[in-house]
């Protein structure tokens, strides 16, 4: 069963790999176009080796756990609120998807203009672009819950604190790890985003230090490599926190 699951992914990888190999191979494009992939994962290693990249990664990390889970637990709260307000949803319905329409590279300098270029504004821009995904997934899950389930509860005298942790939020809670699939990705994207609008530190810092005065491509291209991993460990983790929970059920 383990190699059915790893084995396409590991292929998949080699390919890749491979393809952009011959990309560099048959182009002939040099180092400061296209580095070849031993050469961005010797750089790689030896980034991490000589402490280049650990200061920049631990920042964007903080920024990007801060700002998943201020934007997740403030989602949760309001996507319940629009699930089971009818009111509320069409109070506040047309402000959060205007939020949600305006990009986040718009919002990302107004946020370091008022609110500086340090910690809190990456926080909130991760925040806001967690925040959207997660509530309207928690919102679709507590509605798509069977009324005649919370009509027995009721008729059992459960009390509505009994009622939500019992009933709505076990089976509201594909859909609620389904947007924070979703969300723990944006979340990687609005800490780059953030630090490229503003900041002395991080991952889309060394990017640009690498870009330009470094003109270190092999770097940048480490660089990248390392969001993208951020990206696919902190899904995975949410999967698998998923499935501990979920597949309890």
């Amino acid at each position: 069963m383990t190699r059915t699951v790893w084995f396409p992914v590991v292929a998949a990888f080699v390919v890749f790999v491979v393809a952009w190999k011959l990309v560099v191979v048959l182009t002939g494009l040099p180092v400061f176009v296209l580095p070849a992939p031993e050469t961005v994962g010797e750089r790689f290693v030896s980034a991490w080796l000589d402490g280049t990249v650990w200061p920049h990664f631990a920042t964007t990390m903080v920024e990007i756990l801060l700002g998943f889970f201020v934007g997740a637990g403030l989602a949760l709260v309001v996507g319940y609120g629009l699930a089971r307000s009818v009111l509320f949803e069409r109070l506040a319905s047309p402000y959060l998807v205007a939020a949600q329409a305006i990009p986040i590279l718009v919002l990302a300098p107004l946020f370091v203009v008022w609110f500086g270029s340090g910690l809190l504004s990456k926080v909130l821009i991760c925040a806001l672009i967690v925040f959207f995904p997660v509530a309207i997934a928690t919102m679709v899950g507590i509605r798509s819950v069977d009324p005649r389930l919370i009509e027995l509860g009721r008729s059992l005298r459960a009390t509505s604190r009994q009622i939500l942790t019992t009933l709505e939020i076990p089976a509201a809670l594909p859909n609620i790890f389904g947007g924070m699939r979703v969300g723990v990705t944006l979340a990687v994207v609005g800490a780059i985003v953030g630090e490229w609008a503003g900041a002395s530190k991080g991952l889309a810092v060394l990017i640009n230090l690498a870009r330009g005065s470094l003109f270190d491509i092999p770097l940048m291209f480490a660089t990248l490599v390392t969001i993208a991993l951020v990206g696919i460990v902190l899904y995975l983790m949410v999967v698998v926190v998923e499935h501990r929970l979920v597949g309890a059920r």
